[in-house]
């Protein structure tokens, strides 16, 4: 119980901190080592004899891996062999080499440049695939590219992690440690894959039988562990029985449903790791020796950036795509702390250039969202093949349309935008379609399909597709703050022009409305309005009387439908967002504030929580009005966010 004040005291600081730099839109894995700096040793001091944290912290890698080892699938490896085992492999050996050539002209062993250049050489996985998803860039060259080198970074981390502890020996015991350690990891690899993968099939057959949330997860933690132990009994590390037993589950049909399991353990234990790398730096010491850290800072970006960019072009992208492969890659990344704290238990490395290093990283990783986000201006002022480029295809673009008025322009070319345009075809409405993926245009322009290649989220592509001469515009993806950026470019060209808009569910409808959309088309409404219909159908009920219901419920932008009761497997699932609203029941008990007064009296906001149904009796009153009396036996029904639900239901009761 000693040290319960500072584990209180730890998450604390933990949880101000991600939200602070959520806020910010920096990843929580910067507040997570800020606090870890704070509270360190070398700062405020709180964690004297907190050594149990620190091992429990281990874990987080554990995961982590276990994670990686979840994403690694043979078909994509093979379907990315070219990136993945060419620009992949290159970026890291050649990082590792310049690195190990930098540090031995220092001074300092090739052994430390070897784990120094394993640590530069990695890029982060988690905040580099989320920045490209928001900006839509993952089906881009640069995006392909991005995702390959990380994904062998990933695979890369698990040979490193076996090769470091073995540095620490003689040269002889070295080589030794080395030999075994190779030998034991590919027997035990070829072992477990070629057995444990049937195995593992039928195992979790029978687990998921039982049809019990508890099993699967401990079924799921007993796998994990215990591989794990296996290989530290083997004398190779943790991580690599955690990545061995994500890669058999991946291939089962329950990898969803791990990862769902697994990412709650695996994002507090990660938090807590990078808390106690956080607990490393030595931020007196940093600052001492700030030209180091700002040397180092500086060799890492611009080292990586160079190597990535020529390797990239050898690999045949732009000048301009290159650099932006580069650009995207040249910070650092988690699985660098992962390395750098092996490093410091095996004291292989001085610690004065393990803070400069540490730091370094820290910096980087704060400037990975920045570099992103200003890679295109960079491109452009950078690259002159770039504005030729961009020239042709908005001309290109605009040549299509020039003659063209009053078409429809259809943002996104999946699979709902291909139906759309198979509609416009039947219909004879002249149509054209914007996509990033080159394979995908290439396909359909070679079959006459009207699409071509550009980004609707810029403003020059909607004004060259003829947004100004357009009769409506459509956007067919469903990534609501990627919609709505298209809506302020659609408002400055057109302000007049209608744009139907696609999303998932209704709880981006309000939002995307006040964005100028003017229809929302949520899919999870929309299909239960299909299957009402036939069900409708079947029972008798006039054709068009259900299609004056379903005309009035659009009318009234979903209202009647919105919103939904929140159960226990939707908590197990991971489905639904912390603030998405939902419907709650309240029963009116005798001595409940609300009863005997109206709606109107209670003063809930409308604009937080809304009641949309009182039942009496058996009776179900839908929008009920401010005058609606309220008696004991009610049921109360609202809508709204979790925290507006808890707010509102204690108005209710307690007054």
């Amino acid at each position: 119980m000693d040290t319960l004040p500072t584990i209180v005291m730890l998450l604390g600081a933990s949880v101000v901190s991600v939200i602070a730099f959520r806020s910010l839109n920096l990843p929580p894995v910067l507040g997570y080592l800020l606090v870890g700096a704070i509270i360190g040793p070398h700062a405020a001091d709180l964690v004297g004899g907190l050594t149990g944290a620190q091992h429990l912290a281990e874990f987080g890698v554990v995961f982590l891996m276990f994670s990686i080892g979840l994403e690694f699938s043979l078909p994509k490896l093979y379907a990315m062999k070219r990136i993945v085992f060419g620009l992949g492999l290159l970026q890291v050996v050649l990082t590792l080499a310049v690195v190990t050539a930098i540090v031995t002209t220092l001074g300092m062993s090739w052994q430390e440049g070897v784990a120094l250049g394993g640590a530069l050489a990695m890029s982060s996985t988690a905040v580099l695939t989320k920045l490209l998803t928001e900006r839509l860039e993952l089906d881009k060259a640069h995006g392909r590219e991005v995702m390959g080198v990380l994904l062998f970074q990933d695979i890369a981390v698990v040979p490193l992690l076996i090769l470091i502890p073995s540095f620490s020996e003689t040269p002889e015991r070295m080589a030794t440690m080395m030999g075994l350690a190779m030998l034991k990891a590919v027997l035990v690899l070829s072992v477990v894959l070629f057995f444990g993968q049937r195995l593992m099939s039928r195992w979790f057959f029978i687990v998921a039988r039982g049809k019990s949330a508890e099993l699967f997860m401990l079924n799921v933690l007993l796998i994990t562990l215990g591989l794990a132990y296996l290989t530290e009994v083997a004398g190779l590390s943790l991580a690599l029985g955690a990545f061995v037993a994500g890669i058999l589950i991946s291939e089962t049909q329950y990898r969803h449903h791990v990862e769902e399991d697994i990412k709650p353990f695996r994002d507090v234990l990660m938090g807590l790791f990078f808390v106690t790398i956080g607990m490393m730096l030595d931020v007196s010491l940093v600052i001492a020796n700030a030209p180091l850290v700002l040397g180092v800072l500086g060799a890492l970006l611009i080292v990586k950036f160079a190597l990535v960019l020529g390797l990239s072009r050898l690999f045949g992208s732009t000048f301009g795509g290159a650099m932006r492969t580069g650009l995207w890659l040249c910070a650092g990344g988690e699985f660098g702390f992962v390395l750098l704290a092996e490093m410091r238990h095996l004291k292989l490395v001085p610690s004065a250039v393990l803070q400069a290093v540490l730091a370094a990283l820290v910096l980087s990783m704060l400037l990975a969202p920045l570099i992103a986000q200003y890679s295109n201006q960079i491109v452009l002022r950078f690259a002159a093949s770039e504005w030729l480029m961009r020239s042709m295809q908005m001309t290109q673009l605009a040549a299509k349309t020039m003659n063209t008025e009053q078409h429809v322009v259809i943002c996104g070319y999946g699979r709902t935008g291909q139906y759309l345009a198979r509609f416009m075809e039947q219909e004879n409405v002249a149509y054209l379609a914007l996509d990033l993926d080159p394979e995908r245009i290439r396909e359909a322009t070679a079959a006459g399909e009207n699409v071509i290649y550009g980004d609707a989220v810029r403003r020059e592509t909607l004004a060259a597709a003829g947004v100004a001469r357009a009769s409506v515009l459509i956007i067919s993806f469903a990534e609501a703050r990627t919609s709505e950026r298209v809506l302020e470019h659609v408002r400055e060209i057109n302000p007049a022009l209608p744009v139907v808009v696609r999303t998932l569910d209704e709880k981006d409808l309000d939002a995307l409305l006040h964005a100028g959309a003017a229809e929302v088309v949520p899919e999870t409404l929309e299909t239960s309005m299909v299957l009402a219909s036939h069900a409708l159908r079947h029972l008798g009920v006039p054709h068009a009387q259900v299609l004056e219901h379903f005309r009035q419920t659009r009318i009234g932008h979903y209202r009647t439908l919105r919103g939904f009761f929140h159960g226990e497997s939707d908590a197990e699932e991971d489905t639904l967002d912390a603030e998405e609203a939902r419907l709650h029941s309240i029963l009116l008990t005798d001595g409940a504030h609300a009863v005997g007064r109206t709606l109107g009296e209670l003063a809930l906001d409308k604009h937080v929580v809304e009641v949309t149904a009182v039942r009496r009796r058996n009776v179900r009153t839908l929008e009920p009005s401010a005058d609606t009396h309220l008696g004991a036996g009610d049921v109360v029904v609202l809508l709204g966010t979790p925290s507006a639900l808890a707010a509102a239901e204690e108005r209710i009761l307690r007054g």
